[in-house]
């Protein structure tokens, strides 16, 4: 039996499309996220998890370059320059160092070090569809623990070995999967001060820069390492710290791709947080040094409005709009 839901949702970030009202029908699927224990499941945390997405046509190299090429003709395609390393600042770029087209960058995709980022995936309605049923499969989840779910989004990272993403945080809470190839992922834990600390996740999150956000040697043993194959994922929440790296052992001749994607979202929790992070830096400017999210929930019940006044007074008198999240 199939069921129709009609929201309202927000259009992604950067995307010319306004909020929209959007009807999903969900219907039974062979395709889904798998827990080994549901009932340990927590959004805050680091959890590994199965899955069977590689199977999916969306999934399939062919018809990713199709999407890359709808992609690129919005400006949602990123790449980075030969030699990134993990240890790298995350500064993607909107055209290919090499000036290769997206025909020619898929052609050579093989290639030792290339790497291609699909941002936004849900451009394309058929992706923004998959990314909606990704989530329902464990939808249940997410409503009992953050209600409220909005701007549902997906990245998409096809690269070869030896290639690696930055290491970085962002806003939403992630369902990470590996589709092809194998890749390692490395987890810091959301709380992990050491890793990026409390004024960097305040910048990225209200003013989007990633500045002081820069992996240490050291910091790779305070990490949640995952070797992934086909089938292998990894759950992250809001503001993980993480990295991959794509070496060359598995690769093969014809089978020498890695491909990845993020199925992103916020939620009620996470919105929250970001308005709490944004009274928090105000706070910093004044010289003091606030508790981060979730550590006093009555301080946090005192932040939370205060930051929404003070991100409504950004808008309205410094023209400056909030980022995505709030």
């Amino acid at each position: 039996m199939q069921s129709v839901e009609t929201k309202t949702v927000d259009a992604p970030e950067g995307n010319e499309m306004a909020t929209r009202t959007q009807t999903t029908t969900t219907a039974p699927s062979t395709f889904r996220i798998q827990l080994d224990d549901e009932t340990a499941f927590s959004l805050l945390k680091v959890s590994p998890f199965r899955h069977n997405y590689q199977n999916h046509p969306l999934m399939q190299l062919d018809r990713l370059e199709q999407l890359a090429k709808l992609l690129m003709r919005h400006g949602r395609c990123r790449f980075v320059t030969s030699g990134t390393t993990q240890f790298s600042q995350f500064l993607p770029k909107l055209q290919s160092t090499d000036g290769l087209s997206i025909e020619e960058v898929f052609r050579r995709i093989e290639e030792p070090g290339s790497w291609i980022g699909l941002y936004y995936v849900e451009t394309d309605p058929e992706y923004d569809q998959f990314l909606r049923e990704v989530l329902g499969t464990v939808k249940h989840l997410i409503d009992r623990q953050q209600p409220g779910t909005f701007i549902v989004n997906g990245f998409i990272f096809i690269s070869a070995p030896p290639s690696a993403t930055p290491f970085h945080i962002d806003r939403e809470n992630n369902f990470w999967m590996q589709i092809r190839g194998r890749k390692t992922l490395n987890v810091w834990d959301p709380t992990d001060r050491q890793a990026v600390g409390a004024r960097e996740v305040e910048n990225f999150i209200v003013n989007s820069s990633l500045a002081g956000v820069k992996l240490q040697e050291e910091l790779l043993a305070r990490s949640h390492e995952f070797d992934t194959g086909p089938g292998d994922g990894v759950y992250f929440p809001s503001t993980s710290p993480h990295t991959t790296r794509c070496d060359t052992h598995w690769a093969r001749p014809g089978d020498g791709v890695a491909i990845s994607i993020g199925v992103n979202f916020y939620t009620s929790v996470t919105r929250r947080r970001a308005y709490i992070h944004a009274f928090n830096q105000f706070l910093r400017r004044l010289g003091v040094n606030p508790r981060s999210p979730g550590v006093s929930t009555w301080m946090d019940g005192l932040k939370y409005p205060l930051g929404r006044i003070l991100m409504e007074v950004r808008r309205r008198f410094w023209g400056r709009s909030p980022p995505a999240g709030f």
